[in-house]
């Protein structure tokens, strides 16, 4: 029986990558490319251990898998920052380049 790659090895993988490079996005697009690689990793991994002979390309889902965890640790990290600096400084403050820096130096105490 000829050997044939596994459904989606090669997107879970650039989805792990892109999961880290698209992190500072708000968090949100990171977080969605991770859980989407993660879900499709898990589906890959449920095949291939079912006939792991038939397939190839696993290295990539596990290194997409673990690309996408990172990934959305970094997400997570970088939404709960935004978060807190629209609770601190406020979205006005935000929209506000004079204001932010004026917030910013009574924040640190100038």
């Amino acid at each position: 029986m000829e050997q044939q790659k596994l459904p989606n090895s090669t997107l879970i993988l650039i989805f792990g990558i892109l999961s880290i490079i698209t992190c500072c996005c708000y968090g949100i697009v990171g977080l969605a490319l991770g859980i989407v690689a993660i879900v499709l990793a898990t589906k890959a991994t449920q095949l291939y251990i079912t006939n792991p002979e038939a397939y190839t390309g696993y290295s990539n889902v596990k290194t997409g898998k673990v690309l996408a965890i990172i990934g959305i640790i970094l997400s997570v990290l970088y939404l709960l920052f935004v978060i807190w600096i629209l609770l601190v400084f406020g979205w006005d403050t935000m929209q506000d380049q004079e204001l932010m820096q004026e917030r910013m130096r009574e924040f640190m105490g100038q």
